[in-house]
């Protein structure tokens, strides 16, 4: 890619060239071809998340700092060519609608009686909330090593968190799992990077774990231990491998957990797709059990 054209793309994606190093690396390999612009575009991505972070915010020109801007998922999306790949397109209607579900309730500012209902809240924070927030970190990580001072809790869409989360991501992403273990900061200042973070996420298998692309697209077939223990294809189990420790085999399905299903429902709806079988996980035990 030609310098001039790398910077017009840091512009159009309101990025400042002075971090050009940053996003160099994927910037550069993000040739390949996604099939989310076949699926979604920015006039449905704006009407599907109208209350993201950074549009009620305006930079020092005027202009609406749009983190979770539709150019960047894209760009993003690019540089993993498999995801929404398979070739029947209720499938990657399904994968979308799953994947947009999950950060939309990982990211959600919405409420029971949210002006223009819960579901228009998706996307609304940047930074894990709470008062303190953890700073998850594995202090015995050998390969991972937290660095002092610096704090792993849930950033971007996926809320990507953990210092061995941030490790691996940062290795696939810059090539050295120093870079964001340095600088966690980065999922909140890079919207590429950032989305980036939860399509890695999304498309990574973690054992004894199958990654929720692998789940959603029918790449994963469970195993006897897996069918025993209620884990089967389907949205349930992309909430087992996110959030399964606390959101799954509960006898009481907690609003939060309530509202990721309903999500994935609300999406399958505005791509007219069937949300098919196993949306739910009160009947699995989490993969660590």
């Amino acid at each position: 890619m030609r310098v001039c054209t790398f910077f017009l793309i840091l512009f159009a994606l309101g990025l400042s060239p002075l971090h050009s190093q940053i996003l160099q690396n994927k910037v550069d390999h993000k040739a390949g071809k996604t099939n989310l612009e076949k699926l979604l575009n920015a006039k449905e991505w704006n009407e599907l998340f109208p209350n993201r972070y950074g549009l009620d915010k305006k930079d020092e020109h005027g202009k609406t700092k749009d983190f979770y801007n539709f150019e960047a998922f894209v760009e993003a999306a690019k540089a993993f060519p498999m995801f929404l790949a398979e070739s029947d397109e209720a499938i990657q209607k399904r994968e979308l609608a799953a994947f947009l579900a999950n950060i939309a309730q990982e990211t959600t500012g919405g409420w029971e009686d949210a002006p223009g209902g819960y579901f228009k809240w998706g996307l609304c924070y940047l930074e894990e909330q709470g008062h303190p927030v953890p700073s998850y970190i594995s202090a015995g990580d050998e390969i991972y090593k937290p660095v002092k001072g610096k704090k792993y809790f849930g950033r971007g869409p996926k809320q990507l968190s953990w210092n061995y989360n941030y490790g691996q991501f940062s290795a696939a992403w810059f090539g050295s799992k120093d870079t964001l273990l340095q600088h966690p900061e980065y999922l909140s200042r890079f919207p590429v990077v950032s989305f980036a973070s939860a399509i890695w996420f999304w498309m990574t298998a973690q054992v004894p774990k199958p990654s929720c692309h692998d789940v959603m697209s029918g790449n994963w077939k469970p195993g006897n231990d897996d069918i025993k223990k209620g884990r089967l294809p389907g949205f349930g189990t992309t909430l087992n491998i996110i959030n399964g420790g606390v959101e799954c085999g509960k006898p009481v399905v907690t609003p939060k957990t309530k509202y990721r299903y309903e999500y994935f429902k609300y999406f399958c709806k505005y791509f007219k797709v069937s949300p098919g079988e196993n949306v739910e996980c009160a009947d699995q035990k989490p993969f660590d059990k």
